[in-house]
């Protein structure tokens, strides 16, 4: 035999065993990962990889169940309800792992690079017109709706409010789900938002707010959000879990590959749009086309120094009630895993 007929038998070979390992992987039941989400513009990677197929590819069955904030996902974590959680880091999940309960930071969600911010500080319109709010020390008294005490995004409502000379005791935080922040402003519920997109431009779009300041503008680079892994999903199901970020990561790559300047555009970017009419919680793509959105690492990785900078945040405020550290917190081993399968990302 030739070296011709050697590397052509070689190559019918391995595309034989990729066949054998699809149909078995085919027959094997779908492993079901039931992933926590805040119905926010950032869930964008998810919901490509669900849509265009990845978690089936990886022999996942992944259900998303919506929490007003990552921080409500600590208890469904320990009962064994959650597997994955996406969001942000907060005083609850650090608490969490001070008491040894195991739950893990496991990649990149989303963060705030310049021109790449998502959660804005969003004022009434009407107060804007009247001159009743002018700069941020005029935040003084205000009702303003956030996602929940105690997250990373409190980092950037504090950074924001102390660019006006203000404190949190000066002004009337109210937590609230983003998507009912629209509502809240447009019926003069509250006063002001640090909420995300799309509810940010829905509120624009409706005359109900405007947009004061980006959170790349108050906090560059900060890691925002997060994925979470249950420790009961990692010890117990370990395939799977690495499998899940090998699936979330080809959604990051297309996500990446949807943008120009970060907007969505041209065709791949309209087809992205589609896909987040269809699972986020406003049906028109022409809101997702509007705004620019938060950056996504496609190798999922993570903004260490800023993850220990909100930790630090959530201790000033009293937040935090055992000793812990980031450190603790972390587990690269099914990232590093996934990234290895997938090779680096290489732009197109």
């Amino acid at each position: 035999m030739n070296l011709t007929q050697r590397l052509a038998r070689r190559a019918v070979l391995a595309l034989a065993a990729g066949a054998f390992a699809l149909a078995a992987r085919a027959q094997t039941p779908l492993v079901p990962v039931r992933v926590g989400i805040t119905s926010s513009a950032s869930d964008v990677s998810l919901f490509i990889a669900h849509k265009r197929g990845y978690f089936r590819d990886e022999g996942l069955d992944v259900t998303f169940v919506t929490f007003d904030s990552a921080a409500k996902m600590i208890a469904p974590y320990v009962s064994g309800d959650l597997d994955v959680g996406t969001g942000a880091t907060s005083a609850a999940f650090y608490n969490a792992v001070g008491r040894g309960i195991d739950v893990r930071i496991v990649a990149d969600k989303n963060s705030t690079p310049p021109g790449r911010g998502t959660q804005p500080l969003m004022v009434r319109k009407d107060h804007v017109e009247s001159g009743r709010y002018k700069t941020l020390a005029d935040l003084k008294g205000f009702k303003i709706a956030v996602s929940a005490a105690g997250t990373s995004a409190m980092t950037t409502h504090t950074r924001a409010l102390e660019k006006g000379g203000l404190k949190i005791t000066d002004v009337d935080l109210v937590n609230l789900a983003f998507p009912q922040h629209v509502l809240a402003l447009a019926n003069k519920a509250v006063d002001a938002a640090f909420t995300v997109e799309p509810s940010a431009s829905e509120a624009v779009r409706l005359g109900a707010a405007v947009r004061i300041m980006g959170d790349d503008e108050v906090y560059p680079y900060h890691q925002l959000s997060v994925m979470q892994y249950a420790g009961q999903f990692a010890k117990t199901k370990p395939e799977a879990a690495k499998r899940f970020l090998k699936a979330l990561l080809r959604g990051v790559r297309d996500f990446n590959e949807s943008l120009t300047n970060g907007r969505y555009e041209g065709e791949k970017g309209h087809a992205v749009a589609l896909i987040l009419a269809e699972y986020g919680p406003f049906k028109n793509p022409d809101i997702y086309k509007s705004y620019t959105t938060s950056y996504s690492d496609p190798d999922g990785r993570l903004n260490m120094q800023s993850l220990k900078d909100d930790l630090d945040y959530f201790r000033q405020f009293g937040l935090i009630e055992s000793p812990v550290t980031i450190e603790q917190s972390l587990d690269l081993s099914f990232l590093e895993a996934a990234v290895k399968e997938l090779g680096p990302y290489r732009a197109p």
